[in-house]
């Protein structure tokens, strides 16, 4: 991590303001949406092909949703908790092919970081979903974060319910040395089946 927190300035591979060039980037890395499914030694081979060819996946009434509300949902976060919205894609100190796109950060007076990390849902959470937290903590690794507040709006047939609730997560090191493992697995992975 970091010393004083500011060298993540220096990591950005792409501000975010082109769609395209941020696609590219991301896919020739390995990134929180990616370490988010790393589970067992199968998730490694499924996300492997994944990055390979692929999913077919081009969003859903649910993605859209997400899309539409996160600029709102920013602005809250912005407001309550003095986190400013970002796009921009950054690569981790140490290894330029770990990469994470945080939909919030603030560096605060002490140098610290801190991110957002927003999602809609039409459930209600009594916990964060574990694959949630596995993308926040590798956020956290890759801008050398101490927390994320993780923000999530709830709605009914596409309708907000209520303000967006959120939870602080703070830097979990043993999280983050088995997310760090896994890429490095699912690396090795890409690299065998690409040659």
């Amino acid at each position: 991590m970091d010393a004083t927190g500011r060298g993540y300035r220096t990591r950005v591979v792409v501000d975010g303001s082109d769609r395209v060039a941020w696609l590219r980037a991301r896919s020739r890395g390995i990134t929180a949406t990616d370490v988010a499914k790393l589970t067992s030694p199968r998730s490694i081979d499924t996300a492997a092909w994944q990055k390979l060819h692929g999913t077919g996946f081009g969003g859903n009434a649910y993605t859209e949703h997400g899309k539409a509300r996160e600029p709102e949902i920013a602005a809250w976060v912005l407001r309550e908790h003095r986190i400013d919205p970002s796009r921009a894609l950054f690569h981790a100190e140490h290894d330029i092919r770990h990469l994470a796109t945080p939909d919030g950060l603030a560096e605060r007076a002490d140098g610290s970081i801190e991110l957002a990390e927003i999602k809609t849902t039409n459930k209600e959470w009594r916990t964060i979903p574990r694959h949630y937290l596995r993308q926040v903590w590798w956020q956290q690794y890759v801008l050398g974060a101490e927390r994320t507040l993780v923000v999530w709006e709830r709605h009914e047939d596409f309708v907000p319910v209520g303000d967006p609730e959120c939870r602080w997560v703070d830097r979990d090191e043993n999280e983050i040395a088995k997310l760090v493992a896994l890429a490095g697995k699912l690396i090795d992975t890409l690299i065998a089946r690409s040659a």
